[in-house]
């Protein structure tokens, strides 16, 4: 076959289906009601299929957001710091309580040193502090950490350098600041190299890191914080010139017997009240880091490390469980299956509903046989094959279902933006979704169509002709 001849076979083709859909927009118009309840069931399904596929493209995107805050493949230790109120009980027994020295950068030195398949480790302290430059002053937190901590919660660095290990190990008082710390105290100069005073002690600024916008919800939920007001110190720094819980000095005794003298507790308001358990919450801490970071170079490793991790550390505290481990990713791979389920079960809800408008639809067009015969016999009359009849009651079926499929897609859509909007829960509507959902529409159209379509073109043009 030439081109010449292939060009006429297209364009006869295309003639033929644009005179089916015309005959098809004649037929539906004629019937805009029937049609449109005809479509209900495939708009229904349409619009579960989109939901569900927005729900799983948020959730997915969600889950890669929040791993790249917490970093891959991370455990995190946090030490558990009880406070019991109430009335003593004397029972005639007295369980000695064992000694524990709480969580310490030895046990995340050791962990690093003894536990297999760990890549790295950082501690991190932090304390409230004032942050005070050329007479600006603003509330912040100073943060010890060693040269791994960026690296394994994904901090990244705008200007300067990370802490070296020199600096580290002999805390010198240098910091590297947020971005927040940055665009408040060195509006127009350069930081790096500069002084900034931090609580009772003067730091050289040697980085800043990049500006990260995290929610208040989601560092929250991930048990992270905002780092633009943050400004970090390496984590003998702290210990030396700020605060190590597992030394008691004599100014904490002081302070101790200033908060507790009289043993009367005087509270203005509520902001008071806070401050006081704050404060309280902080005296009876005794762990010297708030928190390990953990790296794990094999991630189906993680839960073994854990393990290994938790009986390193009930061994280093003489069997008292002061600490607690999370491992993010599995949490986040649970609250992933969780919204999985969901999924299925929109899934479930959109094929029944496909189905059940698929049904529809082929009852419609079988019950639309007998009011049109004569329609059919006419136009077999007239010269219409067998194929006419079928390609135009199979474009009517297909069309009630696309307009239901579109109608659908935009249903679904704000259904979605509702769910993201009233239930917090990230959705994310792709083009695929909408090419998926289009083409379902499509296949349930032609797939319903086909057999109303076929009846109709074997009905016999005399007895259509002669039915009264």
């Amino acid at each position: 076959m030439n081109r010449e001849s292939l060009a006429q076979l297209r364009a006869l083709i295309i003639a033929h289906v644009l005179f089916s859909l015309r005959t098809a927009l004649e037929a539906v118009g004629h019937n805009k009601l029937r049609a449109a309840l005809t479509s209900l069931g495939i708009l229904f399904g349409v619009a579960s299929v989109i939901a569900m596929l927005a729900i799983g493209k948020g959730a997915e995107t969600e889950i890669l957001e929040q791993m790249r805050l917490l970093g891959s493949n991370s455990i995190i230790i946090t030490p558990i710091v009880e406070q019991q109120e109430g009335k003593v009980k004397d029972s005639g027994e007295k369980k000695p309580r064992k000694y524990t020295p709480g969580l310490t950068a030895a046990d995340a030195a050791a962990i690093a040193k003894v536990v297999p398949h760990v890549e790295a480790s950082s501690g991190e302290v932090v304390v409230n502090t004032l942050i005070t430059r050329e007479g600006n002053r603003r509330s912040g937190k100073v943060v010890g950490v060693d040269s791994a901590y960026f690296r394994l919660t994904n901090l990244e660095l705008v200007a300067g350098s990370q802490f070296t290990r020199d600096q580290v190990e002999q805390g010198r008082p240098v910091a590297i600041i947020g971005n927040g710390v940055r665009t408040r105290f060195f509006t127009s100069d350069n930081p790096l190299g500069r002084a900034i005073k931090v609580g009772e002690n003067w730091l050289t600024v040697v980085g800043v890191l990049a500006d990260r916008k995290v929610s208040a919800q989601t560092a929250q939920k991930l048990g992270i914080r905002d780092a633009n007001m943050d400004v970090y110190v390496p984590v003998h720094t702290m210990l030396l010139r700020y605060r190590n819980r597992a030394q008691v000095t004599q100014r904490d005794i002081e302070a101790a017997n200033r908060n507790s003298g009289g043993g009367m507790v005087v509270v203005v308001d509520a902001s008071q009240a806070t401050e006081d358990d704050e404060a309280r919450a902080e005296r009876t801490n005794y762990n010297q880091l708030d928190k390990i970071i953990v790296r794990v170079d094999d991630a189906a490793a993680m839960p073994a490390v854990a393990e290994v991790i938790h009986r390193l550390l009930i061994r280093r505290h003489n069997a008292v469980i002061d600490f607690e481990i999370t491992v993010p990713e599995l949490l986040l791979k649970q609250q992933q299956n969780t919204k999985r389920i969901f999924n299925i079960v929109l899934g479930a809800i959109a094929s029944i509903s496909l189905i059940v408008g698929g049904i529809g639809i082929m009852n419609i067009m079988l019950a639309s046989i007998l009011e049109r015969i004569r329609e059919i016999g006419v136009r077999r009359a007239m010269g219409a094959t067998q194929k006419d009849i079928l390609f135009q009651f199979l474009a009517e079926a297909v069309l009630i279902s696309v307009a239901g499929g579109v109608a659908g897609i935009a249903l679904g859509s704000g259904i979605s933006f509702g769910i993201e909007r009233l239930a917090a829960i990230k959705t994310s509507v792709s083009g695929l979704s909408v090419f998926l959902a289009f083409g379902v529409s499509f296949t349930v159209g032609l797939v319903f169509g086909i057999v109303p379509a076929y009846r109709a073109a074997k009905q016999d043009p005399v007895v259509c002709l002669r039915y009264e």
